[in-house]
């Protein structure tokens, strides 16, 4: 019997996409996630050319999801609380516009509903830093090379991993807890 799913899919950056790719996996309702580079000008760029900074593009997941499922105001809920959207072009010790806080859109509901949600978060922080984040339509989406994806599944014990992501998963999954999936 095949399951009807209202598909969806967004474009999130975030910092490392290793990071962001751990975070979103856990969530119900999301059933793929693909590192890649989006956001910039460089055809078919390598994770050396990205990392370099001279493309433009953003290390950025591309997130599929059942809208019927998780919505994507949890989404966007779970993407903000997750990184830093006040500092631009940097996530911790990770410096460049390849870090940069985007969202990429794929049509007008998303992107109307990721700048109202902007927009609530700077009106309920008037002594905070500003939101940062760039709101665009995805142009184009280039896929990470293999030995990005899934990276803290097959390296959970790199130093990173358990420095960085690890943090950010059990945040997810205290605070989040109602939208992490059962496992």
């Amino acid at each position: 019997m095949m399951i009807d799913m209202n598909k969806k899919v967004i474009v999130f950056g975030g910092g490392c996409f290793w990071c962001t790719e751990a975070v979103f996996k856990e969530l119900g309702g999301v059933f793929d996630v693909t590192p890649g580079y989006a956001g910039g000008t460089k055809e078919n760029p390598t994770y050396e050319e990205v990392s370099g900074g001279e493309t433009g593009h953003a290390e950025v997941i591309r997130i599929e999801y059942d809208a019927d499922s998780i919505s994507l105001k949890s989404l966007l809920t779970v993407f903000f609380a997750t990184h830093d959207p006040t500092t631009p072009n940097r996530q911790g010790s990770d410096v460049g516009e390849q870090y940069r806080s985007i969202i990429l859109y794929m049509d007008e509901e998303q992107k109307k509903q990721a700048e109202a949600f902007i927009e609530k978060l700077n009106e309920s922080s008037e002594d905070g830093e500003p939101i940062v984040t760039e709101v665009k339509p995805l142009e184009k989406f280039y896929e990470a090379e293999d030995y990005h994806k899934d990276y803290y599944e097959k390296n959970p014990k790199n130093q990173y991993c358990q420095l960085v992501i690890n943090p950010k998963l059990q945040k997810v999954q205290k605070e989040f807890a109602e939208l992490v999936e059962k496992q």
